[in-house]
């Protein structure tokens, strides 16, 4: 019988009996479960973050980290919103005195101000105000923004992160190595690196 001759079933038992002589000589055989990897994952984490913020992290499985996420977001979105209301508020009542009018809301409409019918914020102070809570908006959207590519990032290193091998057999062994040159005879010295997976 030769080796192509050979059937599946006589492979099994030969490799079985193989197991059982190893295991009464004392020596140990263990087998060695493979993980799955998913290639897609990363992308498809980061595809999800990018389509709803936090759904990546939930499809990564950590859960712990979508409050971060919509924390983190949710805060830039209010400071945008805070400032562009106060930036419109302020634009509106530059305008109207621009336009010769004194009956916007830092006007002294009733006399209540430190000098009776003068303003109480001078169309200086209104310009200012309104550059200011602009640059503070503009800001805040840009944060808000980098936050959102953070989010994506996050999700897609995480999937990277999951695939990645930490198993307790992963070892490096650095040893002295002597060999004889197979002519001469001659000893050959060096160091072994050996890395297991």
């Amino acid at each position: 019988m030769t080796a192509q001759e050979t059937k599946p079933e006589t492979l099994e038992k030969d490799s079985d009996s193989l197991k059982t002589d190893l295991k009464e000589q004392g020596i140990v055989f263990e087998e060695v479960q493979k993980r799955k990897v998913n290639p897609l994952a990363p992308s498809k984490a980061a595809f999800y973050s990018a389509v709803f913020p936090g759904l990546g992290q939930i499809y990564n499985r950590r859960y712990w980290k979508v409050p971060i996420v919509y924390a983190a977001i949710g805060t830039g979105v209010y400071a945008y919103i805070y400032n562009d209301d106060r930036y419109d508020r302020f634009r509106d009542a530059f305008k109207r005195r621009r336009a010769g009018f004194t009956d916007d809301e830092f006007y002294d409409i009733n006399n209540s101000g430190i000098i009776p019918g003068s303003p109480d914020l001078s169309d200086e102070a209104l310009q200012d105000a309104q550059e200011r809570f602009q640059r503070d908006r503009d800001l805040a959207l840009l944060i808000t923004i980098a936050l959102y590519a953070l989010n994506i990032i996050d999700a897609n290193v995480d999937s990277h992160l999951k695939q990645f091998n930490v198993d307790e057999d992963l070892s490096l062994k650095i040893q002295p190595y002597l060999d004889y040159h197979p002519i001469t005879s001659d000893p050959n010295y060096g160091m072994a690196l050996t890395i297991r997976f």
